[in-house]
């Protein structure tokens, strides 16, 4: 239980990683230099439904793994930079 847990929080964490940087360097250039406002639209739904995913994964993990508290925030605050879910990929790997 903790493996697949742990396992699909890594998928979501690459995966809303991957969706944050289509929305910060290629809807957002598109929004802001092409003028078409529905790139930001459609990569924004997609990538808020994968961060709540990614909310809601992390905590599963966090109650099955029992990681510490700051390593749970560690991870959330990570996800809030650009290329931060690719620098906590191996570290969740430890987990595993």
């Amino acid at each position: 239980m903790i493996k697949s847990s742990v396992r699909m929080f890594r998928y979501i964490n690459s995966i809303e990683g991957y969706s944050y940087l289509i929305l910060l360097f290629i809807a957002m250039p598109i929004k802001y230099i092409l003028g078409y406002a529905i790139a930001v639209k459609i990569a924004g739904m997609v990538h808020g439904i994968l961060f709540i995913l990614f909310c809601l994964l992390l905590l599963n993990a966090y109650r099955d793994a029992r990681w510490s508290f700051s390593e749970n925030i560690i991870f959330f605050i990570a996800s809030l930079i650009p290329f931060g879910t690719f620098f906590t990929k191996r570290r969740i790997q430890t987990y595993e």
